[in-house]
């Protein structure tokens, strides 16, 4: 992200009408490899092509606000590798993190990672530092420090639908589970700052949120998010669910939370009025069926 979008984001984050209204939206490894012509494969494991699919999006939309911008990740393994999720790789297929614990008893023997060197961590980390001298030649600069969201990485080391049973089943031991992940994800998200002085966002993506209800979300979310988001001091604290979001939105501001991207379940003015008008909404057209596949009609009939 360049100086100029970055002051940009700030300025609509406070609330300024800019003109032309920017437009942004969240780039990663989904959709980036095989857009610019590479396998997923290839994009992960090879930074000259990560750096390369980036660039290519940037220059060829050079009005538009990427998010997070040069995004160093290895998919949703990314996290669960620093706790020792076995993680599977094919040629043009996503990367999965297979599930970690088979049992609520099993988060007993869960240890914290370091995420300076555990798991694809450190490789996220070099995968930048190589290409930090290109990304701030290009005129950019690193300004989010990512991760996954705790309920997100404890569905991947759990299963879903077993993290949803231990909800309910064995709530001691999920508090004891997301207590370790948030300390871990607040440490992850310093230690991003650290490598990077020019971070001042912070960006966590978790879909679980919409899949609890709102008693579940104040004990299970409500905490863990606030303890993450609190641990680092930025300007921009972004959060994205693209699935349903009624149920947590009115909390989102309290949290800390200044950014939201939501999912295309709800309109944009229900999202204002579910959240008080006090968070930024970064959303919400279809990605897929409108702005990938539809003509320029169905973009400005959805806008």
């Amino acid at each position: 992200m360049t100086d100029q979008q970055w002051e940009t984001l700030l300025a609509v984050i406070r609330g300024e009408d800019i003109q032309p209204l920017p437009v942004g939206f969240i780039i990663d490894s989904p959709w980036l490899p095989n857009w610019a012509g590479y396998s997923i494969l290839d994009y992960f494991t090879d930074g000259k092509i990560w750096f390369q699919a980036n660039m290519k999006a940037i220059e060829m939309f050079p009005e538009t606000i990427f998010l997070p911008g040069f995004w160093s990740e290895y998919g949703m393994s990314t996290e669960p590798s620093a706790f020792g999720a076995v993680c599977t790789w094919e040629e043009n297929e996503f990367p999965f993190a297979k599930k970690l614990l088979h049992s609520a008893e099993d988060i007993d023997r869960v240890v914290k990672p370091n995420p300076k060197k555990d798991g694809l961590l450190p490789f996220a980390i070099k995968r930048i530092k190589h290409f930090q001298p290109e990304i701030e030649q290009a005129g950019h600069k690193v300004r989010f420090a990512v991760a996954r969201g705790p309920l997100n990485i404890a569905s991947f080391l759990m299963g879903t639908t077993e993290f949803m049973l231990a909800l309910s089943e064995d709530t001691e031991r999920v508090h004891q589970l997301l207590a370790i992940i948030s300390d871990f994800l607040a440490e992850w998200m310093n230690h991003q700052r650290e490598c990077f002085p020019t971070i001042d966002g912070m960006l966590m993506l978790d879909d679980i949120v919409g899949f609890i209800g709102e008693k579940d979300f104040l004990e299970f979310g409500q905490p863990y998010f606030k303890k993450i988001y609190d641990s680092l001091d930025v300007s921009v604290k972004f959060f994205h669910n693209d699935s349903t979001c009624k149920i947590c939105a009115s909390y989102l501001a309290e949290i800390g939370i200044n950014l939201l991207n939501f999912g295309i379940q709800h309109t944009i003015n229900e999202m204002k009025a579910w959240t008080d008008n006090k968070i930024t909404l970064l959303g919400n057209i279809p990605p897929r069926d409108v702005l990938a596949i539809g003509t320029p009609e169905d973009v400005k009939k959805n806008t």
